[in-house]
């Protein structure tokens, strides 16, 4: 068991909510992308490719939350950042860019920010955002906590 799955395990553990799940899955997502950044710096073509094919399995998971039949405004907007996410890491690694690596990490970390006021408001009882309420944010929420409840070790 790798570090990663190790990190998804315990978030699962302490019961986290739907959004703490999806909080640690950026997490781990911008970790990727500032691991393959510095691993071309480094000229390291094998840990840069490890950490950028994590990333796009990231993605691949992300996207597969996605409520695509009724999931409104977010799920299309979501998926057109996770589309351009998988094309820009693709990039990345045929030009050797770190700086578009670098990039892509700032913008999952602005997401995740999104993600960590959502779920400080929804633990507040305060008013969550208009555009959390979709079918496709609820459906995505209800699976990853039907994921976090039969979770085992």
């Amino acid at each position: 068991m790798n570090a990663t799955e190790l990190t998804y395990r315990r978030t699962a553990a302490q019961g986290a909510s739907g959004f703490g799940l999806l909080i640690a899955l950026f997490d781990t997502l911008a970790g990727d992308l500032r691991r393959a950044a510095e691993a071309e710096r480094n000229n390291n073509i094998e840990k840069r490719c490890e950490a950028a094919n994590h990333a796009l399995l990231l993605v691949g998971h992300l996207q597969d939350w996605l409520d695509r039949g009724d999931g409104g405004d977010l799920a299309l907007q979501l998926g057109a950042f996770y589309s351009k996410l998988r094309r820009s890491v693709l990039e990345a690694q045929a030009k050797r860019s770190p700086q578009i690596l670098e990039k892509l990490m700032a913008e999952v970390l602005e997401v995740r920010a999104t993600w960590q006021e959502v779920e400080a408001r929804s633990a507040a009882n305060m008013e969550v955002p208009p555009w959390v309420h979709g079918p496709g944010f609820a459906g995505a929420l209800a699976h990853a906590e039907r994921t976090s409840a039969s979770w085992s070790a």
